[in-house]
């Protein structure tokens, strides 16, 4: 049964020492999800955030975002244009415990509200993400990713999906092309969230005010970022946002949206591999209905190919253009309400 917000405010109070609660709220889809979550007001003016997890595997992302946070000290922070939830406490409930951070204000994003000028905005705080130093993760002994990792993480991916025989032979042979061409991973791993999505950004107007969820925090592919952009129905919000990116980081990495649209691709194959594990043949069905589309979008398309021709380098008008062929992957991120992979966005939905 879930906890009642007057509960988890109780919980608050013996987080944080000193605190006085004087209002309690539901927040997102309480008792629905992997994650009892209230908004606190305090009698001293603040907004503050608790969530206790329900599961296990909400409780492992609850400790690998607490070790990201604490990462994110306030030097750190000075250089984000955006606001990162800051832990206040915490408490031992049942098992597992309850964090109260401070509130981040913002509206939580959907990819379907994303707008060209929010796009921009979230281009620069990728951005800004990626330039801060490696020392930041290295320090803490978070995970720090070569290039020679990304691929062979992603030959795993290929494989195992290969093993399920439901991966039509042309994407294989697209993906292990691009696995094998060495100019797409010549890259300099930078610092990344990991898991951003959507709804890990909060927004008020046109401005991204926050980034929530930290779990994944490591330094490696820039283009793991920036892959979920591609899959807005609108091109012009992935250009307004790999635009922008790139002009708040400069075009160092000019194979960057193309290994974006190889990990969209991939994003299918976890989706499918996802289903297996969990045998769920709806999941499954609708991981195959998804490749079936992609093929369908590529298979034809030998203007576009994952891998450029040695004669030319990959632009970012290349990138869009492909993006438009690349349904969207499983969502990634966090947002005020509970943690949570609902599968991805079907090729057909609006």
């Amino acid at each position: 049964m879930a906890r009642s917000p007057l509960t988890l405010a109780a919980l608050a109070t013996a987080a944080v020492p000193g605190l006085e609660v004087a209002g309690a709220a539901a927040l997102g889809s309480h008792g629905r999800g992997d994650v009892d979550s209230a908004l606190l007001s305090t009698r001293d003016g603040r907004s503050l955030v608790i969530r206790v997890p329900r599961t296990p595997a909400a409780e492992n992302e609850q400790s690998a975002d607490l070790v990201a946070l604490r990462a994110l000290s306030d030097g750190v922070r000075s250089r984000l244009p955006f606001a990162v939830p800051r832990m206040l406490g915490q408490a031992p409930v049942d098992g597992t415990r309850a964090l109260v951070s401070e509130f981040v204000a913002g509206t939580p994003l959907s990819l379907e509200a994303i707008t060209p000028g929010i796009a921009a905005s979230i281009g620069h705080a990728i951005a800004a993400i990626h330039g801060l130093p490696t020392s930041v993760v290295a320090d803490v002994g978070l995970p720090q990713r070569r290039p020679t990792d990304v691929v062979r993480d992603a030959v795993v991916t290929m494989d195992r999906a290969a093993a399920t025989g439901l991966v039509p032979a042309a994407l294989l042979a697209r993906w292990e092309a691009a696995a094998e061409d060495s100019t797409l991973w010549q890259f300099t791993p930078a610092v990344i969230n990991g898991s951003l999505g959507a709804s890990s950004f909060l927004a008020v107007g046109e401005t991204v005010t926050g980034v929530l969820g930290w779990s994944h925090l490591q330094v490696g592919d820039p283009a793991r970022d920036l892959f979920w952009l591609l899959g807005a129905s609108d091109p012009v919000v992935a250009e307004s946002g790999l635009d922008a990116y790139h002009q708040a980081r400069g075009m160092h990495d000019r194979q960057v949206g193309r290994r974006a649209v190889f990990a969209a691709e991939l994003e299918v194959a976890r989706w499918l591999l996802h289903g297996t594990e969990q045998r769920s043949t709806e999941i499954v069905d609708d991981a195959v209905e998804m490749l079936g589309a992609l093929l369908d979008r590529v298979q034809g398309d030998v203007m576009n190919p994952l891998t450029p021709e040695p004669s030319r380098s990959a632009t970012l008008t290349d990138a869009i253009e492909l993006s438009e062929s690349t349904p969207p992957g499983p969502p990634s991120g966090d947002s005020h309400a509970e943690p949570g992979w609902s599968g991805p966005r079907h090729p057909s939905s609006p």
